[in-house]
């Protein structure tokens, strides 16, 4: 097995490192974690508490990593923080362990999570998620795969964003984010489907304009939410997308943001 190891480093017994994991100068591994393969510590960052880095995921300097939850409910419990494989956990990134026994903070596979981002507990972060700097998400939040937080948004505590989502910059979050979609602002405002993301990643046209559809059918036509989804499972072919759309809107514990 080949590690790379600083001698500065403070790595505590019980830690698991497995092979070529890289832990830089000054960084502090805790006794229960576990660094997967390939994956790289930076200086000064702080992993704490029953956390998991997965494999090639860096840290980068000063982030901390599975401290104790700031919520006052916490009683000791164990908790648990997982980060999944390839992602970037950059600057004074703080991603906290929960409160409740056994429960798990979790981000997925190939995330990129800017300087300075907070997860708190309880939080389910998808895979190929983009959060800009300063990004927060409150406790309870969930955030499903290919969505992007824009920089300095906070995202209210049980609220959900969906997939392929844009969410933009200095905005305020404060109910569901449908997926598919685009919108900013303090109000937050919706912009419609967010048609160049989905291009992006080889969205069908037919399957675009079905979306899009769908959007109307909800945020346009003057219809209530139970209306607009029936009208969209008629209307409209089943896609998985649509499907999507509709599970997600019919689900939604926060209320959709812009019809709340």
């Amino acid at each position: 097995m080949t590690k790379n190891i600083h001698t500065t480093a403070i790595i505590e017994n019980g830690a698991i490192i497995e092979d070529n994991v890289t832990v830089e100068a000054y960084a502090v591994i805790k006794e229960h974690v576990t660094l997967k393969a390939g994956s790289v510590i930076k200086s000064h960052a702080y992993i704490d508490g029953h956390t998991t880095i997965g494999e090639n995921s860096v840290i980068w300097p000063f982030a901390s990593i599975g401290a104790e939850t700031q919520a006052i409910k916490f009683q000791g419990e164990t908790t648990y923080v997982k980060i999944g494989k390839s992602c970037q956990i950059r600057e004074y990134v703080t991603i906290n362990s929960s409160y409740d026994e056994g429960s798990t903070v979790s981000v997925g596979d190939n995330c990129l999570i800017m300087a300075y981002c907070h997860i708190a507990h309880h939080c389910t972060v998808g895979n190929n998620v983009i959060m800009s700097n300063g990004a927060t998400l409150a406790g309870h939040v969930i955030i499903e795969d290919f969505a992007t937080i824009g920089g300095m948004t906070p995202i209210h505590q049980f609220a959900s964003v969906g997939k392929y989502a844009m969410v933009g910059g200095m905005s305020r979050v404060t109910h569901d984010v449908p997926p598919y979609t685009i919108g900013a602002g303090v109000p937050y405002k919706m912009g419609g489907l967010n048609t160049v993301g989905l291009k992006r990643h080889g969205f069908l046209y037919e399957n675009r304009m079905a979306l899009s559809k769908a959007f109307k059918f909800v945020y346009r036509s003057g219809l209530n939410l139970k209306e607009a989804l029936e009208c969209i499972e008629k209307e409209l072919p089943q896609t998985e997308e649509i499907k999507h759309w509709v599970e997600f809107c019919r689900q939604s514990k926060r209320g959709l943001i812009g019809l709340c």
